[in-house]
């Protein structure tokens, strides 16, 4: 062969070897409990635990229940309901779905936590075939899920829990927290849908994927002194005037939540010099 074309040859060879797409690894879920799906790459990224433990979250004790009783039987591979966790933002959505998932993974080790970005929604199905019919048991958390740009990734949400050929895989198990209850983008609701009703359709009907929801309302006034006098004293946080204090910072927030509450424990651990969990 002539050595002008072998040397193109090998140059077309390395050049196509550049833009082939690199070989996924083989997810090691060994290597933490919780993790980050990074659906580009496929690639599962280890997340450190949660730390927050379950029963500092205050007036959510009904939501707790509900929650750890589902995720209790699929973790014992029984049959189990995906969840909508939705309310008012700052109540603790999903702080209870990861402090739950820590509590659970004491006597269930193959219990595993994977976060998908709302914006990654669309890869749903493709995320679950890769978990499809592994040893481990999976909670797949999104946080914050709606459908602001249309009802594309709504589809494959369905299609993930419902409509596909091969359905969800028994091993895992899909918790969502939203600040809406049927997960329509605001201007639908707003405008009214009758300029997209099919799109507005797409995005209610996914709601009903879910069939586990549970609420969070307001968190009232006692109930946040509780749950800033739960942190207090977990932490062993002393203040004079711990009630009033509280109560004017969340004034000048303009909320009462357990994240309102927990913000103010963390500010008043740092005024006395001690750390907290992240």
């Amino acid at each position: 062969m002539d050595d002008d074309v072998k040397a193109a040859l090998i140059r077309i060879a390395d050049a196509l070897e550049r833009l082939a797409p690199a070989e996924r690894l083989a997810p090691d879920f060994a290597a933490a409990r919780l993790f980050r799906h990074e659906p580009t790459q496929g690639a599962f990224l280890p997340a450190p635990d949660f730390g927050l433990d379950l029963d500092l979250l205050v007036g959510v004790e009904r939501q707790k229940a509900r929650f750890g009783e589902n995720l209790s039987r699929f973790a014992r591979g029984l049959p189990a309901n995906h969840v909508l966790l939705w309310g008012v933002r700052g109540t603790g959505k999903s702080s209870l779905a990861k402090a739950a998932f820590m509590s659970a993974v004491q006597d269930h080790a193959d219990l595993k936590l994977v976060e998908i970005d709302r914006d990654d929604v669309a890869h749903l199905p493709r995320l679950f075939d890769q978990l499809r019919g592994r040893a481990e048991r999976f909670l797949v958390l999104c946080d914050d899920l709606s459908f602001e740009e249309g009802a594309a990734a709504a589809k494959a949400l369905k299609s993930a829990l419902e409509g596909g050929v091969s359905g969800p895989p028994a091993n895992v198990l899909f918790v969502a927290t939203s600040n809406r209850r049927h997960l329509m983008p605001r201007d639908h609701i707003e405008r009214g849908a009758i300029a997209a009703a099919e799109d507005a359709e797409e995005e209610v009907s996914v709601s009903d994927r879910f069939g586990l929801w549970i609420g969070f309302p307001p968190m009232d006034q006692d109930a946040f002194l509780a749950a800033v006098r739960a942190y207090a004293g977990r932490f062993d946080l002393v203040a004079p005037d711990l009630d009033r204090r509280a109560l004017q910072w969340a004034q000048l927030r303009g909320a009462r939540s357990g994240r309102v509450a927990w913000q103010f424990v963390r500010d008043l651990a740092g005024e006395l010099g001690k750390r907290l969990p992240t």
